[in-house]
């Protein structure tokens, strides 16, 4: 089987292997799913279910999203907890894409269950010196990532600050992003460095390497596949 390497941007052959490990960022269970969410479910689902054919073991880690700003912000329109409202859309989801004949995956980690995990890699971030303590949170220093932008084809200096990334006078950079932000607003969790919640960033970083290793074969998102034979 051919795949398309969005690192390298060549067609790949994907190696005969007896098992392939696939990591596919989830949804942020805020909201009912749409139509994008079906389409890449679908397009992965047709993948496993086509290597699974010719009798290669896939293992499959899917994530929920269940700790975020517009979670939380619905939460509070709704004068609920996020908890509730992170478990009635997980609960939708599956109802949903049962209902598609999409096979459920292997593993469904959630973010609020690896929050100890998440804090021990933010650690370490910072014992490198990869990321920093700022008055609103702990940031992940892009400019000490020379690599970064490399997989979106984009070069630091053409990124524009604030674009995706909320602008932050107290950050060295305005493309650093947070990986745990200070809040006092249910749910938080206390850290070395305060109690917050962890950035969206961090969290499929931290899962996919738990249940999966530092390398896997492909990684995908709301926008396409990405292949590699050793990816990290």
């Amino acid at each position: 089987m051919n795949l398309q390497d969005t690192l390298s941007n060549q067609v790949q052959k994907l190696e005969n292997s007896k098992k392939i490990k696939i990591y596919l960022c989830g949804v942020t269970v805020y909201d009912e799913s749409h139509i994008g969410h079906a389409r890449t479910i679908i397009v992965f689902d047709v993948l496993r279910k086509y290597l699974e054919s010719k009798g290669i073991d896939v293992e499959f880690v899917q994530n929920f999203t269940d700790v975020d700003d517009k979670i939380i912000n619905r939460a509070q329109n709704e004068n609920l907890s996020a908890e509730e409202i992170s478990n009635r859309y997980i609960q939708n989801y599956f109802r949903d894409f049962d209902r598609l004949n999409i096979k459920r995956a292997t593993n469904y980690p959630k973010a609020t269950e690896h929050i100890e995990d998440i804090i021990e890699f933010v650690e370490k971030l910072i014992e490198k010196e990869i990321a920093y303590v700022s008055k609103n949170g702990v940031y992940f220093s892009v400019s000490k990532f020379p690599e970064y932008g490399k997989l979106s084809k984009k070069k630091i200096d053409e990124l524009e600050s604030g674009s995706r990334i909320q602008v932050d006078e107290t950050k060295k950079d305005p493309l650093d992003f947070a990986v745990w932000k200070f809040s006092d607003v249910e749910p938080v969790w206390s850290s070395p460095w305060g109690n917050g919640r962890p950035g969206w960033h961090i969290e499929c970083s931290v899962m996919s390497k738990k249940y999966l290793g530092e390398n896997f074969d492909i990684h995908g998102g709301r926008t396409r596949p990405n292949f590699s034979t050793s990816r990290k």
